[in-house]
């Protein structure tokens, strides 16, 4: 049977009336798919594209009119379609009058869980199954899945369990998250319903529920594993044939990707998105030399985080497999009370672990992590609520989540509108990223068309020098500026800014030394940003890129973005020629965590280096296809 068109049962006056531009309409009406519209609407005016995204995703006519067409209404005689005269009409923003209400009142921790009020529908709504939310920084898509854990917590029947699990790859951002959740629902009771845990937390759990007493094994970092692998490789006389880090990736991506159990099967495994082709004897090798260095592992009572991810997958699955089994008995024999005594006796057993599962920064989930996440909740209405971007991917962990069993399509919706950062510093931003393709997370191609901003603030400063120690005494001064018109209030009182600066540094060697100058020549209190959150009392916060991910600030100083070391070419260079298509998903991911970085900032951002700068700054921040006006 042929698919329904997503716009069924809507005519072309309707859509016509609502607003949507006149050559798009008849197009519009005969679309089946939501990848199609979203081709139809890139470029296409911003009405059109707010009107059609939300009749596909089936809000009323009803509800268009009030949640998009009347946010933009206006009694002047104004083009509704023309986005620079909108911009005009206001210092802030034109969609409405509550994000002008809640950049007046300052509260940057009311700013923090702030909801866009033309995206309740994507909180409230009933999913028939999981549902993706996908755009770009500053979008709100962390806001929304953290409102729609609010929506699903006061929905449930009153009780002491944690049916609602929120989490993320990243710890120090499950702290962040779990600071939002409780400034959101307030009332402590129901935020208790919530269970908030890193992924490699709630995998650990799974397998030390399943290890004998006492017999869990020591999770290791990936040092450690490329140490260990080393060894193996230097034992059977493989130097220099393998690298060792594409070994760790073979073995985290292929075979723990996807359960390769056997050599065999791994002979027939395929390696989409590998690079470096592998003949049949070179497979054989590379297991031999694997087989060791997991027995290696295993004889040292140690594992990766990705070893206890598949186990812990592999657990979930098996048991989400015994409820199913039971379940199709106890339908079988006709009710409960002809099952078993050993099947009635382990009833806690035929429990899914959750109701609903919502999860953030998706992107760097490994396949283990979603197969695990899958099994853990049982398939139906509001299971799981996904909220990602790859153009954020600042680790090697690709899937296609229909393969894993996670079918979102007809329920996926892309956020353009970004409310959380300023139109200049996201036009910045977007050049970063220029030139590169993002997969969907389903076999697909993400894009950041029409992704636009609706604050002013003022350009972005960049700044080179000469040398490192010039450099850190260039940001220090942006800091001391910053912290003088961030310490008092209108009225001249004092005010807590702790936590509105920021600074985001390549490496963690630089971090230290950013800290040194800071603490030591600077005079300027800081707080680290480690796994766990902010170490430290002080109000300025800093760390590598990659802890900044799903974080916020008013301002925010990028420090050595420099040639060389954003990409870290010492790292990387070698597989220009050796493995090209390492090479350009490296340069991919350095470009993803400067765009992670300068995205973190609301009202001002500068970006320093030393030497060249980085030459993912090299192009202008106006004008080209990725111009935020577009």
């Amino acid at each position: 049977a042929l698919a329904s068109p997503l716009l069924a049962g809507h005519s072309r006056q309707l859509l016509r009336e609502l607003g949507v531009a006149e050559p798009l309409i008849d197009l519009a009406l005969t679309l089946t798919d939501t990848a199609d519209l979203d081709r139809l609407v890139a470029g296409a005016p911003l009405l059109s594209q707010d009107v059609l995204y939300g009749l596909a995703a089936g809000m009323s006519p009803d509800e268009v009119r009030a949640e998009i067409t009347a946010t933009v209404a206006s009694t002047d005689q104004i083009d509704l379609e023309d986005f620079g005269a909108a911009l005009a009409r206001t210092t802030v923003t034109t969609i409405d009058d509550a994000l002008q209400k809640v950049l007046e009142d300052g509260d940057f921790q009311a700013w923090k869980v702030f909801l866009h009020p033309t995206q309740a529908r994507l909180v409230d709504r009933d999913y028939n199954g999981p549902a993706r939310v996908s755009g770009g920084p500053g979008t709100g898509k962390t806001i929304v899945a953290l409102h729609r854990i609010h929506h699903l917590v006061r929905q449930l029947k009153p009780g002491r369990d944690k049916p609602i699990l929120l989490t993320t790859f990243t710890k120090n951002l499950t702290a962040d998250l779990r600071a939002r959740l409780t400034d959101l629902i307030g009332d402590p009771d129901l935020l208790a319903r919530v269970e908030i845990a890193h992924i490699d937390e709630l995998a650990y759990k799974v397998v030390s529920e399943n290890s004998l007493s006492g017999r869990v094994k020591r999770r290791v970092d990936d040092r450690t594993a490329l140490a260990e692998l080393r060894t193996v490789l230097a034992e059977l006389g493989h130097q220099g044939s393998w690298e060792p880090e594409f070994l760790i990736e073979e073995w985290e991506q292929v075979i723990l990707g996807q359960s390769v159990a056997t050599r065999t099967a791994y002979f027939q495994t395929r390696r989409a998105g590998r690079g470096r082709p592998l003949t049949r004897p070179e497979r054989a090798a590379i297991w031999k030399i694997l087989d060791e260095f997991t027995a290696r592992l295993d004889k040292k009572d140690i594992e990766t985080w990705g070893q206890a991810a598949d186990r812990a997958a592999r657990y979930e699955m098996e048991r989400a497999a015994r409820i199913q089994g039971r379940q199709a008995y106890k339908d079988q024999v006709g009710g409960r009370d002809l099952i078993h005594r050993d099947a009635e006796a382990s009833l806690s057993d035929l429990k899914y672990r959750y109701k609903h599962i919502v999860v953030d920064e998706a992107q760097d989930l490994r396949a283990a992590h979603w197969k695990m996440l899958r099994a853990m909740v049982a398939p139906g209405d509001n299971d799981m609520f996904i909220a990602g971007d790859t153009h954020q991917r600042v680790y090697d962990n690709h899937v296609s989540l229909g393969s894993l069993g996670i079918n979102v399509r007809g329920r996926s919706a892309r956020l353009s509108l970004s409310y959380r950062t300023t139109k200049e510093i996201l036009a910045r931003a977007l050049t970063v990223m220029s030139g590169e393709t993002y997969d969907d997370l389903d076999d697909g191609t993400d894009t950041l068309s029409g992704y636009r901003s609706v604050l002013h603030g003022p350009a972005p400063e960049l700044s080179g020098y000469t040398t490192w120690e010039e450099e850190l005494d260039g940001f220090a001064s942006t800091l001391r500026a910053w912290r003088d018109e961030l310490a008092t209030d209108e009225n001249g009182a004092a005010r807590d800014f702790r936590g509105l600066i920021a600074v985001a540094v390549p490496d963690r060697d630089k971090v230290s030394q950013v800290i040194y100058h800071l603490a030591t020549k600077a005079g300027l209190g800081y707080a680290q940003l480690t796994s766990d959150g902010p170490r430290g009392d002080g109000e300025i916060h800093v760390g590598t890129m990659p802890r900044f991910k799903g974080l916020e600030y008013q301002r925010l100083v990028i420090v050595g973005a420099s040639d060389r070391l954003v990409p870290r070419m010492d790292s990387i260079d070698r597989y220009r020629t050796e493995d090209p298509t390492r090479y350009r998903r490296e340069l991919r991911k350095a470009r993803s965590m400067l765009f992670v970085a300068a995205t973190r900032a609301r009202d001002a951002l500068t970006i320093t280096w030393h030497g060249d700068p980085s030459p993912f700054l090299a192009e202008p921040a106006s004008g080209g296809p990725m111009d935020a006006d577009e």
